[in-house]
């Protein structure tokens, strides 16, 4: 029998954490030809969407996709995410939440290269399982996009390899653990 990947499952279970405590869940989504996101908001091959209650319509998350209805800019379009392709899940109030490493996306594999593999947010765990050492996402200051319309994605997270602690307010973005 295959391995079932844990990804959708930790997925499903942040995005969970996140409504039951009254945060906003975000999803950081590499982008490629299998995921149907609107391009004019596609940063470096990355974009990050709003997925709360209040920004999506017909929310559907299973072991293969993320499936969604989002207004963009005032149109409402269709989003299309394989569970493979997301970089993280996180709460974008204090930027709790989990990172995954993706080696390949879904239109890769499609031509036969291999899976990706998921971070543990605990790197205990990620050290006894022998995989890479987890990603946190921290805080930093706004550039003022809390005007954004709903479903406008937030600009997409990128690494921050200083050691400084997170500052006070803002969107998350990731950090890499070493």
């Amino acid at each position: 029998m295959p391995d079932i990947s844990t990804k959708p499952y930790m997925l499903r279970a942040i995005y969970e954490w996140c409504t039951d405590s009254g945060f906003t869940p975000y999803l950081a989504v590499k982008v490629d030809a299998a995921t149907t996101v609107p391009m004019e908001y596609v940063k470096k091959g990355e974009i990050v969407l709003n997925i709360s209650f209040g920004a999506t319509s017909g929310l559907k998350m299973d072991n293969e996709a993320i499936q969604f209805h989002a207004r963009f800019g005032g149109v409402s379009r269709e989003i299309y995410v394989p569970v493979q392709n997301v970089l993280a899940i996180y709460a974008n109030e204090n930027g709790q939440g989990m990172a995954f490493e993706v080696n390949s996306t879904a239109s890769e594999n499609a031509a036969g290269q291999p899976t990706d593999s998921p971070l543990s947010s605990v790197p205990s765990l990620a050290k006894a399982s022998g995989k890479a050492p987890a990603a946190a996402l921290s805080s930093v200051p706004d550039t003022g996009s809390e005007n954004a319309p709903t479903g406008v994605p937030a600009t997409a997270p990128s690494p921050d390899d200083n050691n400084d602690p997170p500052k006070k307010g803002g969107r998350p973005t990731l950090t890499r653990i070493k």
